[in-house]
Order: structure tokens, then sequence, then C-alpha cells
């Protein structure tokens, strides 16, 4: 089984087509064992019960942001290693800074195509 089997991953974002357009390159990645919240909060209260290797997040999301959610999940013993990819139309140093500094890591800008994701993926994961 390959680690595209294996991967379990979190899509966070508030807008659907964003997630929309995550979960198409997703799927031409091959990696099908993901599943989508469209906000922090949500997301965040779904790791206690399923928990995941992987978090793509938007950063500009209403309530929770993308930063707040990773605060948290670095705070919290059970989510602490999990993987945390920041996904933003906004990469300004200030942004990419404190997420650094929070444990991100790594960071796409929107727009991607689908091989910069896998790519940025893989700095995390490893070879797909």
């Amino acid at each position: 089984m390959s680690l595209k089997d294996k991967l379990h991953i979190l899509v966070v974002d508030d807008m659907s087509t964003s997630r929309g357009l995550i979960t198409q390159a997703l799927d031409e990645i091959g990696i099908t064992n993901y599943r989508t919240e469209n906000d922090g909060a949500t997301a965040w209260r779904s790791l206690a019960s399923k928990p995941v290797h992987l978090i793509l997040s938007d950063f500009n999301m209403p309530g929770m942001d993308g930063l707040q959610l990773l605060e948290g999940i670095r705070t919290n013993k059970a989510t602490a290693r999990t993987g945390f990819i920041l996904i933003t139309g906004r990469a300004d140093p200030d942004t990419i800074n404190k997420g650094v500094k929070l444990g991100m890591n790594n960071f796409i800008k929107k727009p991607f195509q689908t091989a910069q994701l896998k790519a940025c993926i893989e700095k995390v994961v490893g070879p797909l």
C-alpha cells in the first residue's frame, strides 16, 4: 500500500470553490482519503473524533482563521504532531513568519497548480 493510500487529509476552507479546487487536485494526485470542513472551529472539533495525518487549511476564514487553527493543533498533545500546510492568497512575510513560529510545516499560495500542491505535500510527508 502506497503513502497515497494511507494518508488521511483534512481540507479546511470557507469557500466551496476553493475546497473543490483543492480536492480536485488531491484526486488528480491520487489521494482519496480526505474530508473537508468549511471553517476552523468545525475542523478543530472534528479532529478530536477523527484525527488526520495532514491538514490543508486556508488562512482567511471567519471565526477561527488558519493560524488560529494551527495554534490550537500545536498546543494540543493529541494533535501536536499533525502536519499542517497553510493555503493562502495572502502569502505576505508577516503571515508566513507567524505560521512558521506556530509550527506550520509548509505553505502554498493560491492559485496553485496540482504539481505545486503535490510538491508542497511531499515536502511534509515524503514522496507520494
